[in-house]
């Protein structure tokens, strides 16, 4: 195991599981780089809170590893990884993956032009059509594991605004997915424009798996600056 490689924090989004990196993390385990992953409390099973409790458990993550760190989110991931990361020294790169790069003061719901609701406790019903939404190039078989293993989650999670946005500080790249149909593309452009620097996969909204060898080859030229 090469040591000289930053450690992989994996952030996943709404409804899903930290098992949802298993594929991605085989492909860097062989380039030799350390991958952690996290559970986010807004997500099932038994979700809680909202999404400063996610930013709060992603910031303790990142304190809990030895050097430095790259820390890649996806879809809602995003924006507890904009909040919790803020201040951290030894993260050395941020990577929004089809993922929510928000400014202070904007919520998922804000940055859609969507009203919050008067009530924000509840669950955010799962979205329509998951396989298609979520997972439109990923094998049958594959794909139905995949939606059997959504969880419930958490309305706040997607109502509460970000304080302070790590991304100013903090290097950051948006990987943007042209075949995705959960983040419609000119969305994901309209966020890709706050990173240092914007790549593209041609792949759905889940390219870690569908394309997870790719995907791994992506994330290392961003981090060794081949990208």
């Amino acid at each position: 195991m090469s040591t000289h490689h930053p450690t992989l924090l994996l952030v996943h989004g709404a409804w899903h599981r930290p098992e949802t990196w298993d594929r991605l993390r085989s492909e860097l385990d062989a380039r030799g780089y350390q991958s952690r992953t996290v559970k986010l409390p807004t997500t099932g099973p038994n979700p809680r809170g909202g999404m400063h409790d996610d930013a709060a458990v992603v910031r303790a993550a990142i304190e809990d590893i030895d050097g430095p760190v790259v820390v890649v989110a996806h879809s809602y991931g995003g924006i507890p990884v904009s909040e919790g990361a803020t201040g951290l020294p030894k993260v050395q790169h941020l990577v929004y993956l089809a993922a929510y790069q928000l400014d202070q003061d904007e919520s998922m719901f804000s940055f859609h032009g969507v009203p919050e609701p008067e009530d924000k406790e509840g669950l955010f019903p799962i979205i329509a059509d998951p396989r298609n939404s979520l997972y439109a190039d990923v094998p049958d078989a594959e794909a139905e594991h995949a939606v059997s293993r959504l969880v419930d989650q958490r309305l706040r999670a997607f109502t509460d605004r970000v304080g302070v946005a790590a991304w100013h500080k903090i290097p950051s790249t948006y990987i943007i997915m042209d075949q995705d149909k959960a983040i419609p593309v000119p969305e994901q452009e309209r966020m890709a424009v706050r990173a240092g620097n914007i790549r593209r996969m041609s792949s759905s909204h889940s390219p870690f798996l569908s394309r997870p060898a790719d995907l791994a080859a992506l994330l290392d030229e961003v981090i060794t600056g081949r990208a």
